[in-house]
C-alpha cells in the first residue's frame, strides 16, 4: 500500500479544482459506458489455483513497457527512475513534489517529481489512451510502473487478479488487457529476494552501531576554512590559521595553476534570453487542421556540433582517460534556447503555415488532405538540408488528432 496526504494531488491548487469539481457534478454517471462484467469465459487461459497480483504490459509515450503492477491499495501512479532513463525520458523536467510517499512499512520517501505521460491500454478499435500523471521514484523495484488508484479511475477501469484482466469503457464498447502470470511470478520473487538483502543490510548495520557504542569514540574537530576568490567566480578553500607570507605565496600559486582546477561550466556561461514558444499558442495554431503529423529528433541536442575552440570546456575524466564532448550536451545551460533558435532559422519559411516547432518536436499541420503530401516533402527536404535526423519510434503521420509535447 502506497499513500501520500491527499488523493487530489501534490499542491493546493489541484485539490481546490478537486473541490470545484466535486461542487459541479450532480450525475457523474455516463449514459454510453456499457457494463462491466467477469464471468468463467474470462479464466481462460489463467493458471489456477493462484494468488498472483495482476502485472500487465502497456504503452506510456509511445513505448512498449512490461512489468506494469495494478495496484488498488496506491493512492498515486509511480513511474522508477530506470524505467525512464531506459525509456530515454529522463532529461525531461520533472514538475516538482513537496510531499512524501508512505510504504506499508510507514517510512516517508520523497519522489523525485512529476511527470505526464500518455498511457495506452488496449488495441485497436478498443484502444483508450488517458494522460496519467506519474510519481518518479528513484529506488530498486521489479516493476517498472504501478498503476495506482488515480489511473484506473480515470480511465474508468476495473480490475480483477483473480481473472488476470482489467476492463475499461471504450465508445461504448468493453476494452480489456490480460495479465502476464509469469512475469508477475518472477517480480514476485525478485521483490523477496530484495526485501530480504535490505534485512539483512539494515541487520548488518545495527550490529555495526551496537560495536561503534561499545568502543572508545575519538572525536576530530575539523579545522577552520575559509572561501577565497582567486579569479573572478572562481573560489577555494584555504585554512584559515596559515601565517600571513605562506597565505600570500600560497595564493600566488594557485592562481599561477590555475588551469589545473575544474569549473562548473553552466556559472560561467552568460544567460541565453532566447524564448522558447508559447505552448498554449502552438496547440491552438493547429486547430482546423484536416491532417497531423508528429516528428521528434533523434537526440536533437547532439545532432549540434560545438565550436572547436569551445570543445575542450566540456571535458569529462573517465577511468579510460579525459574526453569532451564535440556536440551539444544534454543539461547545458543555455542547449534550450540554442536548439530553439537553430529550429526557427532551419523552419522560418514554414513555421506558422504548415508546421510548427517546439526545441525537438516538430509537428506538420496540413489544413487541407490535398496538400499533405506536399507540406511532408517540404519539411523532408529541409531536414535533409541540414542534416536532421528523425527518430522514427517517436513519429507518426497523417492523423487526426494526437499528443503534442
Amino acid at each position: 500500500m502506497i499513500s501520500r496526504g491527499s488523493t487530489d494531488g501534490d499542491s493546493n491548487r489541484a485539490r481546490k479544482a478537486r473541490s470545484r469539481r466535486e461542487c459541479l457534478v450532480v450525475d457523474g454517471r455516463r449514459r454510453d459506458e456499457p457494463v462491466i462484467s467477469f464471468g468463467p469465459e474470462d479464466l481462460r487461459g489463467v493458471s489456477l489455483p493462484h494468488n498472483d497480483t495482476l502485472v500487465i504490459q502497456a504503452r506510456v509515450a509511445n513505448y512498449d513497457v512490461l512489468r506494469v503492477f495494478v495496484d488498488n491499495g496506491s493512492s498515486v501512479n509511480v513511474i522508477f527512475k530506470e524505467a525512464l532513463v531506459q525509456m530515454d525520458l529522463h532529461e525531461y523536467q520533472l514538475e516538482a513534489v513537496e510531499t512524501a510517499l508512505f510504504g506499508f512499512a510507514g517510512h516517508a520517501v520523497y519522489p523525485e517529481g512529476e511527470i505526464a505521460l500518455p498511457l495506452t491500454l488496449g488495441t485497436g478499435d478498443l484502444m483508450n489512451i488517458v494522460m496519467i500523471v506519474f510519481t518518479v521514484m528513484d529506488a530498486p523495484s521489479s516493476y517498472n510502473i504501478i498503476l495506482g488508484r488515480p489511473a484506473m479511475n480515470e480511465m474508468r477501469a476495473v480490475a480483477s487478479p483473480y481473472h488476470q484482466k482489467i476492463k475499461f469503457p471504450v465508445r461504448g464498447q468493453v476494452g480489456e488487457v490480460k495479465g502476464d502470470q509469469p512475469s508477475s511470478r518472477r517480480c514476485y520473487g525478485e521483490t523477496v529476494r530484495i526485501d530480504q538483502k535490505k534485512a539483512r543490510r539494515e541487520g548488518k548495520e545495527k550490529e555495526c552501531q551496537e560495536e561503534t557504542q561499545e568502543r572508545e569514540v575519538h572525536f576530530v574537530v575539523e579545522e577552520e576554512q575559509e572561501v577565497v576568490e582567486i579569479e573572478l567566480g572562481k573560489n577555494v578553500r584555504v585554512a584559515q590559521d596559515i601565517c600571513t607570507s605562506t597565505r600570500v605565496n600560497l595564493l600566488q600559486c594557485l592562481k599561477t595553476n590555475i588551469s589545473v582546477f575544474a569549473w562548473d561550466l553552466n556559472k560561467a556561461c552568460p544567460k541565453d534570453c532566447y524564448p522558447l514558444p508559447r505552448i498554449d499558442r502552438l496547440v491552438d495554431s493547429t486547430s482546423g487542421c484536416e491532417l497531423l503529423s508528429f516528428l521528434d529528433a533523434y537526440q536533437g541536442y547532439h545532432q549540434i556540433p560545438l565550436a572547436l575552440e569551445d570543445q575542450d570546456k566540456s571535458s569529462f575524466i573517465t577511468a579510460g582517460g579525459t574526453f569532451c564532448y564535440v556536440v551539444m550536451p544534454f543539461g547545458l545551460k543555455n542547449a534550450g534556447a540554442t536548439y530553439q533558435r537553430l529550429m526557427n532559422l532551419l523552419f522560418q519559411k514554414q513555421i506558422g503555415r504548415n508546421l510548427e516547432v517546439y526545441v525537438d518536436d516538430i509537428l506538420i499541420k496540413t489544413r487541407e488532405g490535398s496538400h499533405f503530401i506536399d507540406d511532408l516533402a517540404e519539411t523532408f527536404t529541409t531536414l535533409k538540408q541540414y542534416g536532421i535526423k528523425l527518430n522514427p519510434s517517436k513519429c507518426v503521420f497523417g492523423v487526426k488528432s494526437g499528443k503534442f509535447l
